[in-house]
C-alpha cells in the first residue's frame, strides 16, 4: 500500500463578504424537531451520521454537500440523506468541509482526505457528492487512487467537473435550470482558486486520468447548465474502459433529487443511487 497522498500545501483566503455570510445563513439548513442527527469525529472533521432505518448499513458513504465550494452544510441534507441510506442500506456520512474564500483550494481536500481515512473501511466506502460536492468527492478518488486507497465507488450528482466553465450547455440551458448559471460557476471558481490553475484535475474533473476513477456513477438533469460537462466526463470515462453508469434525468434541472427527493424524478435518481451501490456491494456478500 502506498499511502503517500502528496496534497497540495495550504494557502490563505481572505474574509468573505456580508452578501456571502447572509447567503450562508440562508441556505445553512437545521434538523427537523425531534431527528437531531449523529454526530462524529473523523480525522478531527465534525460530520453527521445519518443510519439507514433498517438498522446497521453495508457500509458508508461519504457524502460531500454541495453550495459553489463557498456555500452549504450537512444540515440541509438530512432529509435527502435520509432518502439515500434507507434506499441503500449504507451509513450517509457528511462531513462540515471548510469554505472559500476564507479557506480557498486545496482546505476543503484536505478536510475531506482526512475524514475518508478515518472512515471504519474506506476501500468499502462509496464516495458521493452534489455540484461542488461532486468535483470535491471527484478530487477524493483521484488522490486515493494515487495513493492506493481506492474507494468502492463514486457517485456524482450534478456535478462541477470544469471550473473554467467552457461548455455550450452553460448558455444553452440558462433558461431552463434557475438553480445555476455560467455566472455562479465563476463566482464560485474565483473564491475556490484564487489564482490556481482551473485545468487542474484536483478542481475540474473533466482533465483527470480515468484511471484514477473507481466504477462511478454520474447523474444529470437535461435541462441542467452543467450537461455538457458532464456528458464529455462519462464519454471519456467509457473510452477509457471504466466502468460508469450515466443517468440523464430529461427535464430536470441542478441538483433535482436534493430539491424534490421524493418526486418522481428524484426518486428514481435516489433508486438509481441505491441500485449502483448495491451492485458494488452485495448484502451479504
Amino acid at each position: 500500500m502506498i499511502e503517500d497522498w502528496s496534497l497540495p500545501p495550504l494557502r490563505k483566503g481572505y474574509p468573505a463578504d456580508a452578501d456571502l455570510q447572509a447567503r450562508r445563513v440562508r441556505a445553512g439548513g437545521s434538523p427537523t424537531p425531534g431527528s437531531q442527527p449523529a454526530e462524529v469525529m473523523l480525522g478531527g472533521t465534525r460530520c453527521l451520521v445519518v443510519e439507514p432505518s433498517s438498522g446497521a448499513g453495508q457500509g458508508d458513504i461519504l457524502y460531500l454537500h454541495g453550495g459553489g465550494y463557498r456555500l452549504g452544510s450537512p444540515l440541509a441534507y438530512l432529509a435527502y440523506a435520509r432518502e439515500i441510506a434507507d434506499r441503500s442500506a449504507r451509513r450517509i456520512v457528511l462531513p462540515f468541509y471548510p469554505l472559500a474564500p476564507e479557506q480557498p483550494f486545496p482546505a476543503a481536500i484536505h478536510t475531506i482526505v482526512a475524514a475518508f481515512q478515518a472512515l471504519p473501511s474506506p476501500g468499502t466506502s462509496v464516495i458521493a457528492g452534489d455540484s461542488a460536492g461532486g468535483g470535491l468527492a471527484a478530487a477524493l478518488c483521484i488522490l486515493a487512487a494515487r495513493a492506493g486507497m481506492r474507494p468502492a465507488g463514486l457517485v456524482m450528482v450534478s456535478p462541477m467537473l470544469d471550473l473554467a466553465a467552457t461548455s455550450d450547455s452553460l448558455a444553452r440551458n440558462a433558461h431552463c435550470d434557475p438553480l445555476f448559471s455560467r455566472a455562479a460557476v465563476l463566482d464560485s471558481a474565483g473564491l475556490y482558486l484564487q489564482g490556481h490553475d482551473p485545468s487542474d484535475p484536483l478542481v475540474s474533473a473533466l482533465h483527470a486520468d480515468p484511471d484514477d476513477l473507481p466504477p462511478t456513477l454520474l447523474l444529470i438533469g437535461g435541462a441542467e447548465v452543467l450537461l455538457d460537462e458532464a456528458l464529455a466526463f462519462a464519454h471519456r470515462l467509457a473510452l477509457a474502459n471504466r466502468r460508469v453508469t450515466l443517468h440523464v434525468a430529461p427535464g430536470m434541472g441542478h441538483v433535482w433529487p436534493l430539491m424534490a427527493p421524493q418526486s418522481p424524478q428524484g426518486a428514481e435518481a435516489i433508486a438509481a443511487m441505491a441500485a449502483f451501490v448495491t451492485a458494488l456491494n452485495p448484502p451479504n456478500s
